[in-house]
């Protein structure tokens, strides 16, 4: 069997940093890994329909959308582990979950589980990324914000459409003095292209207000083809050199296109690598090649269980502790102002 691939997420246990605490979870045992800050996660999102089910409720397991019973390859982009039968029931549960509330998935991606995994993994903070169509049909911020307000070991990241058939400032500003401190945005599932102009200005008035940007960044491949041809990084380039006063994060630092995107990142000074997703020879160029000051680690939570990019983050890094350091905490807590 390959280095690199493992028979379910317990088998990580085969790494040294990792082993299995006494309920058999799979646990950070190297005082040397971390503390981790988890700069993109998500709780369960409502679209339409309010919210159907309690974020407090805990359950004996998560199920998340690429099970942790099953086998995987960390050198490969996370998504091209999942089978059909993984595909077709994460997107039922996003789609028709989404709407009604009604699948069993989403009952499990709450408040308690996720701090479950995080204490398991010595991660202790975690920003939950709310996703928002027009005001009207979602309000997931509202949701990451009292997560924030509940739980100390979370923080929100509020969400804004840029066709908002609101005022955007005033959207802006209602979220950020609810407590969100920074704004999430995702191109392919808010339907809008990021050098659209309405992007353009959201980007802008995010600056204005000292929000970083954390955006869906490149195709993953199992995007609805029209959607994913708005996803390319070249269509990224304009928000960054005409907004440098905002501080974008480029979620899953491209995805299958993270070469342009590290570019990026080599080019304007305002971009930042999230590097959730990625396979390890992807994120092992990134920590050889990125600014070490510009990366920031992520798991895309509840995708996948923390411990996957976690143990990419730690093979990238055996002989560079100070890098280490900075992707899975430094990085981030100047970016979040923690320590201020």
């Amino acid at each position: 069997m390959s280095e690199t691939v493992f028979t379910k997420v317990e088998d990580l246990a085969r790494l040294p940093w990792f082993g299995l605490n006494e309920a058999g979870r799979i646990t950070v045992t190297d005082p040397s890994v971390g503390p981790v800050i988890d700069m993109h996660t998500h709780l369960a999102l409502a679209f339409i329909m309010p919210m159907q089910h309690s974020l407090h409720r805990s359950s004996a397991e998560t199920q998340h959308y690429m099970p942790s019973c099953c086998s995987f390859d960390l050198d490969v982009y996370a998504n091209k582990n999942m089978t059909h039968n993984h595909l077709k029931s994460l997107k039922r549960d996003l789609v028709i979950g989404g709407i009604t509330g009604l699948t069993p998935m989403r009952k499990t991606h709450t408040i308690p589980n996720l701090v479950r995994e995080m204490d398991d993994l010595n991660v202790v903070k975690s920003v939950i990324l709310a996703i928002d169509m027009q005001t009207g049909l979602s309000k997931n911020w509202f949701h990451a914000a009292q997560a924030a307000k509940d739980e100390p070991k979370l923080i929100g990241y509020g969400s804004v459409h840029p066709h908002d058939w609101g005022n955007i400032g005033d959207r802006l500003d209602t979220q950020a003095h609810a407590g969100c401190v920074g704004i999430k945005a995702h191109p392919m599932v808010q339907g809008f292209r990021p050098d659209d102009p309405a992007a353009l200005d959201l980007f802008r008035l995010c600056g204005d207000r000292g929000l970083p940007m954390l955006i869906h960044c490149g195709p993953a491949g199992i995007e609805p083809p029209k959607r994913r041809a708005r996803l390319h990084v070249k269509f990224y380039e304009k928000a960054l050199a005409d907004n440098p006063k905002t501080t974008f994060i480029l979620g899953h630092a491209g995805a299958l296109e993270w070469e342009a995107a590290l570019k990026l990142s080599l080019k304007y000074p305002n971009a930042y690598l999230e590097i959730s997703s990625q396979s390890l020879s992807a994120v092992k160029q990134m920590v050889a090649t990125a600014n070490p000051d510009r990366i920031v680690f992520g798991s895309d939570w509840p995708w996948y269980h923390q411990a996957w990019p976690l143990a990419k983050v730690c093979l990238a890094t055996q002989d560079k502790p100070d890098i280490r350091t900075k992707i899975l905490y430094r990085n981030a807590a100047d970016l979040l102002k923690l320590e201020k």
